[in-house]
Parts: structure tokens; sequence; C-alpha cells
């Protein structure tokens, strides 16, 4: 149900905007009974002329009765709010949860949702719908540029996006670096592809692999459509990347033994961009790559990190460290509550 609710709130928040006002009109009705308007607003602090016209809404569906001695709530009334009670709790709990993670993690905005996805598959398919209402939100109108990283966490969400294009607003999904040696589908050109087949965009591809040596990059840079697609990439307006854990990561990218146990030596915990990070968010190792740099985040009107999961708090913490201020992270429970529960140790 809380996923449900998570999914209203996103393409309708002022619904539970106005639960959540008129929730707490009978609350305090409750605490107070019988309570007279003048009273009721100034406990409120808003003006009676807007308490009156939730009143009498609440006083019309028979939820409160209003004597000379003041408004109580009726038997109705009094089950609707103990039946809101944990519902109004919960959604508190968790806009709270959020506002204390962006602050311990010093970014812009954090949205949490319900679950773990190391365990709960379905929560992480719930991030693309999340993506798209944020692209939505802040991409404005005219050609807009998104560069996206490869992976399997982003591969998830570009299955789960949804229409995004309108008459005024046209995206261009490019490939944030080249391949790393994956199965295609989770490469950022396939993934870029995906984004702009589900949310009804255009893309660029870039057909070079990530990592080569100092003279074939320099020949690469050489080539026209190279250069074209590497330009959209540096000037572009959105980010959209996962987090991944540094030593999971190697291994994925086929590193050999000798860099494994210099990432452990070093104490690497993340990764992104081909950047390794230990736990205080240095850089303790770097790819040489093609494609997206970290620098180049600062320049992006928006960064959305996506990363869920407990097992990716650590990894989490140590990425975000070196994170531009306006990156919003999408992530669940399951890596929030691990995050605030190490910051309270």
């Amino acid at each position: 149900m809380s996923q449900d609710i998570e999914m209203i709130e996103r393409i309708a928040p002022d619904i539970i905007q106005v639960v959540e006002e008129r929730f707490r009109v009978l609350r305090n009705i409750y605490w107070m009974q019988p309570v007279g308007r003048r009273t009721l607003a100034l406990k409120l602090d808003v003006t009676e002329r807007i308490l009156r016209t939730e009143t009498d809404y609440l006083k019309q569906i028979n939820l409160i009765d209003v004597s000379k001695s003041g408004m109580s709530l009726t038997d109705e009334g009094l089950s609707v709010y103990h039946g809101l009670e944990t519902f109004i709790d919960a959604h508190a709990g968790m806009r709270k949860k959020e506002r204390a993670l962006a602050r311990v993690l010093g970014i812009q905005q954090c949205i949490v949702v319900s679950g773990d996805s190391d365990q709960e598959k379905k929560v992480l398919e719930s991030f693309g719908a999340i993506v798209t209402d944020l692209l939505d939100e802040h991409l404005p109108d005219g050609e807009n540029t998104i560069a996206v990283m490869g992976g399997t966490t982003m591969a998830t969400v570009a299955k789960n996006m949804h229409e995004l294009e309108t008459e005024n607003r046209h995206n261009l999904f490019v490939p944030a670096r080249g391949g790393v040696g994956e199965t295609i589908n989770i490469q950022a050109n396939s993934i870029s592809a995906m984004m702009a087949e589900k949310t009804g965009g255009d893309f660029k591809v870039l057909y070079v692999p990530e990592q080569v040596s100092h003279e074939t990059y320099e020949f690469l840079l050489q080539e026209p459509t190279v250069q074209k697609v590497l330009e959209l990439i540096s000037n572009t307006d959105c980010v959209i990347h996962s987090i991944g854990r540094a030593l999971h990561m190697a291994k994925r990218r086929g590193m050999k033994d000798t860099e494994m146990a210099m990432l452990t030596n070093n104490g690497a915990v993340a990764e992104s961009f081909g950047y390794f990070f230990d736990t205080d968010g240095n850089v303790v190792y770097k790819i040489p790559r093609i494609g997206l740099q970290l620098k180049d985040l600062k320049k992006a009107r928006c960064v959305l990190a996506v990363a869920g999961g407990k097992s990716k708090a650590k990894a989490i913490q140590a990425y975000i460290k070196n994170a531009p201020s306006q990156t919003w992270l999408i992530t669940d429970e399951g890596a929030c509550d691990q995050i605030l529960k190490e910051v309270t140790l």
C-alpha cells in the first residue's frame, strides 16, 4: 500500500496535501473538543475564513458536529481519524527520513521509496516512474540533452520509464560513456536508446570502448562522429547515473587480480563514472575513459543518482561526498535506514 501511495503522491501531490491538512484539523478537534472555530484557527495558525471552508466540508460529510459549545468529532469522524492516524504517521515519517538523509549527505533532496531492493525487485522497478517524474518537473521547454550511465540498475530504470515528450520540449538521450565489455543490454548505449523509446525522445550512440590506451584515445578524438557525441555529453543538461559497490564493479569490468587487490588495500567501497572511492570519498583509482568526467557534473542542471538496497549504503555515502549539490538521490528504505543508522552510531 505504501508504494501505491507514493505513486499517487508523485502524480498528484496536492491530494496527499489535502488529506494531511484535513487530518490535522480532525486531530486538533479530537484533542480539544468541544472547541470553537477561533480557538482552533489560532492553534492551527490559519485564518478563520480558511478554517471555515475546511470545517464546513467536514461537517457536510458527517465527520464533525458543530454545536453551541464548539466542534467535536462524530462517531464516523472518530473512526476516520483513527483509520488515517497510522497512514499519516507513516507518510510523515518517510518525508522526515528523506529530509534527514539529504541533510546528512549534503545534497539537494532525497526520494526514499518503501522496501529494500536487495530483497524486493519491485522496489527497483519503481525508480523508473520517479526518474521520469523528476525529469518532467526539472527539464525546461526546448531542446534537452540527458546523459545516461550504464549498469543493471539503470537498465531497470529505463524499462520502467514513461512518456516525457511534449509539444514544446524535446529530449535527446546520450550515453555518458562507451561500453565496458559487458552484456549489450546494460551498456550506456543500449540504456539511452531504451530511455528514448520509453519516453518518446531521441538518442545518439557512442561507438567506442570505454577503456582504451592513450594513443587510441587521441586517435578516436579526431573522429567527427565521436567528437559530436562527446560535445553533447560534456554540455548535458541532466545526468542520470547509478552508484556501484567497488569490488563488484571491478569484477564486472574484468579488472586484474592485482588491481582488485589494490582496490581492497586502498579501502575502495564505491564506483561511479570510472572512479573508485574510499569511505571518506577520496578517489583511490580512476579508469582512463572516454565520456563524462566527474567534473562535468557541476555544469548539469540536474543530476539524478539512483541506487538502492542496504548493501549499497556505504557506496552511496562514499560517492555522494563528491556529488554536486544539485544532486537528487533516488533510493529505498534499505539504504536510507542503514545510512542514518551508521551516522548515529
